[in-house]
Formats: C-alpha cells, sequence, structure tokens
C-alpha cells in the first residue's frame, strides 16, 4: 500500500482536505480542485478521520469509488466535519484546533477464517442482515486489543452481540495506507 502514493501526495491529501473542511465550515462551499498527479486520481476508497485535542471528532468513509481520490477526500472529509451522527456538526470555532489523518483503503477481502485477520494490518468490516461495522486498522493497535478484542468491538459498533463474529456474519478485511498531519 506504501507505494501507492507518494509523500507528496499524502500531504497534498492531507492539504485538501483541510482547506475543504475550512471553505465548508465558513462558506458552505466545496472548493475546486485539479490535478494530474496519477496518485491523487486513483478510484479507491477512503476514510477521513477528524480529532480533536487527541479525540476523535468524525470519521467517515467509503469503501469503493468511482471519483478520482483527490474528490472522496473532500467528500469524506466534509461529512466527517458535519455528518458523523456520533457528533455535533464542526462550527467555526472547531477549526482553531483538529488534527486530520486519512486512511486509503485497499479492496475488501471476504475472511475464510478470523485467523486471516492482522492486528494492525487489517481493518474489519462486519455484516450480519442490515447490522455493518467498520473499524480501520489503526485502532486495534491504538487501543492494544489483540484479534478476539477487534472483532468484539467491530460486532458493538456494527449493533450487534459482542461475540456475533463467532455465528452467522461475514468478516471483510481490508489494508490501509494511513498518514495524518
Amino acid at each position: 500500500m506504501a507505494e501507492l502514493l507518494t509523500g507528496d501526495e499524502q500531504q497534498e491529501l492531507l492539504k485538501i482536505a483541510r482547506n475543504t473542511i475550512d471553505s465548508y465550515i465558513t462558506s458552505g462551499k466545496v472548493p475546486a480542485i485539479e490535478t494530474s498527479s496519477k496518485g491523487l486520481n486513483l478510484e479507491t476508497g477512503c476514510f477521513v478521520t477528524i480529532k480533536q485535542n487527541s479525540q476523535l471528532r468524525g470519521c467517515i468513509g467509503n469503501f469503493v469509488s468511482d471519483q478520482p481520490l483527490c474528490k472522496l477526500v473532500q467528500e469524506m472529509a466534509v461529512s466527517a466535519a458535519t455528518r458523523d451522527p456520533r457528533f455535533y456538526p464542526m462550527k467555526v470555532h472547531d477549526l482553531e484546533n483538529f488534527d486530520l489523518e486519512i486512511s486509503v483503503l485497499s479492496p475488501l477481502e471476504k475472511a475464510t477464517s478470523v485467523e486471516e485477520i492482522r492486528v494492525g494490518t487489517h481493518g474489519i468490516y462486519i455484516v450480519k442482515g442490515s447490522y455493518r461495522g467498520v473499524l480501520l486498522p489503526q485502532v486495534a493497535t491504538d487501543y492494544g486489543w489483540n484479534r478476539d478484542e477487534f472483532l468484539r468491538h467491530t460486532c458493538i459498533k456494527a449493533g450487534l452481540p459482542e461475540n456475533a463474529w463467532q455465528g452467522e456474519c461475514d468478516i471483510f478485511i481490508f489494508s490501509a495506507l494511513v498518514f495524518g498531519e
């Protein structure tokens, strides 16, 4: 995944996300962007995470995209800032103190066994009926979880019993190129 984007492209995506959030919160407008950069024009999924004082403030993403990565980053940045149901929409005063992290995703792969899940490398997406939950790879590492704890917390996020992963769930794994400010 590391070869997906250069360091300069990663920094450019972070700048695009920050400028988009600033513009949208202050004017309601998403700035126009044009780029010929190969990496910024990839059609791949991503999540944008916003933190304030090292605490989660918003995180929204898409596993797939039919638009360039730079445009999806803009869309997810606005959504993370204003549409994450766990938080109130960001206001102008929130723009003074926030940090961004972007996770560029590999395609989802259905796990045939939980033994395939490598903590710190894989994120988990659990589906059972209409219940869905996702946790990015870095979440398990940040909290020091082992595989079972990671699976339990993903089930809880999906609104399922914490041991639902042991039953009739579809479990997908993915990796991510994660970078931040």
